[in-house]
């Protein structure tokens, strides 16, 4: 059973992907509006629902990070309208034409721009998503499948009531966004195997569940296994600024991807800096994790091995380690970071350099907040998802990383000899 209604939404999700994929822009930002529109009128019945999923989340014994994020309130609300608008200001990338070379023989070679197709989205608790990812792929020209975990199934199901509307008010089916009617793992399995008619998976959730994903998929899958994100402060850094920098990164909302869960510390500075760091972190409640050198500074802190490092805490929580020099600060990172997002702060501008360079991770950052690394913040409009995966697409996606480019040959009679 569930096989047959897993193809069945992909076959659906697939045809509906032909009529979105030639919209033109002033279409597409018009039924945008009205999907915004939507989700404001219907922010009482989205609110009620959600609040029955945050009852059910409470009864489950939800971790606080995971009730923060299915929580939805009137300005997370507002905040997915307003994220709609912000997409309608992005500029279309469909259809978008670069020339690539001019042969010998005349004949003229571009790249177009043109949709994935059909990409398939599996989430846990962010009903968010289904608001961002439905917005994002519908102005790129696909059509999306919206898999929600159990959590926020409710929930996403009344913000798609919303986007259904306005789909179904600018004559367009309504399975050009599709929400699974069901969270079932085997109706999951099912559709991860559709793989004649969805071109993309992109799984956003706990490590268990890109796992889950990654082994059982036999569609791509765009991989966000989880973000570590440290901060490094070097010795000629600004303390000041690192101080603000580490309590933005790890207390402002600990419990999102680019919170920072590692702070590394040059030893240079460590005598200085480090008192500073603890008694504002203690001011916050923030639990510490430290090597012998680093934990003296830090009333009651938890000792641990050098191989202890690499957990993503997504609480006030933070991992702290003193390094004898930059090398080392590097090599921490790459050992326990996770792709996502790394911050150094420094005055000395080779160094910030050398660290944007060699460090690899999807976004790197100077003398600024982790918090920062997130579609939005860095112009994208709202992300659909973090890769840390590099194919083909490397940290926060927007527009065009839901594209792909084709070639088109255009000639005057020419044949090849």
């Amino acid at each position: 059973m569930s096989n047959q209604l897993a193809e069945q939404i992909s076959k659906r999700a697939a045809v509906a992907a032909r009529a979105v994929a030639n919209l033109s822009e002033a279409k597409k930002n018009q039924v945008l509006q009205r999907m915004a529109d939507a989700i404001r009128d219907m922010q009482s019945d989205i609110l009620e629902v959600n609040e029955k999923d945050m009852a059910a989340g409470r009864e489950k014994g939800l971790s606080d990070a995971m009730l923060d994020r299915l929580q939805l309130n009137a300005e997370r609300i507002e905040g997915m309208a307003t994220a709609i608008e912000e997409i309608i200001e992005l500029a279309d990338p469909v259809g978008e034409r670069t020339p690539f070379v001019t042969r010998p023989n005349g004949i003229q070679v571009d790249k177009m721009r043109i949709p994935l197709g059909v990409i398939c989205m599996i989430y846990e608790a962010r009903p968010n998503v289904t608001a961002d990812a439905g917005a994002l792929c519908f102005k790129s020209g696909n059509a999306v499948i919206l898999r929600c975990g159990r959590e926020a199934i409710e929930t996403s199901k009344a913000i798609a009531k919303a986007l259904h509307k306005a789909l179904r008010d600018s004559d367009l089916p309504e399975d050009v966004i599709t929400v699974v009617p069901s969270p079932d793992r085997e109706l999951m399995t099912e559709l991860l195997k559709q793989d004649k008619y969805i071109d993309l998976v992109i799984p956003r959730g706990g490590e268990g569940l890109i796992h889950f994903v990654s082994d059982n998929s036999k569609i791509p899958v765009i991989q966000h296994y989880k973000g570590v994100c440290h901060l490094y402060v070097d010795k000629d850094a600004d303390q000041e600024k690192a101080l603000n920098i580490l309590l933005n990164g790890k207390t402002q909302r600990t419990g999102v991807c680019n919170a920072l869960e590692g702070l590394v510390v040059h030893q240079e500075i460590a005598t200085s800096f480090l008192p500073k760091a603890a008694a504002a972190l203690a001011e916050k409640n923030v639990i510490i994790h430290a090597d012998a050198a680093s934990a003296e500074y830090f009333e009651g802190a938890d000792v641990i091995a050098d191989d202890a490092y690499g957990e993503e805490y997504l609480a006030l929580e933070i991992a702290v380690r003193t390094v004898p020099d930059f090398d080392a600060a590097l090599d921490h990172i790459h050992t326990f970071g996770s792709g996502h997002t790394e911050v150094i702060v420094t005055e000395n501008q080779a160094a910030a350099d050398r660290f944007i360079r060699e460090i690899d991770s999807a976004v790197t950052m100077a003398n600024t907040s982790s918090r920062f690394s997130d579609g939005g913040q860095l112009g994208l409009g709202a992300e659909i998802g973090i890769s840390t995966s590099k194919l083909h697409a490397y940290g926060p996606m927007g527009l065009q990383a839901l594209t792909t480019e084709k070639f088109v040959v255009t000639g005057n009679g020419q044949i090849r000899e």
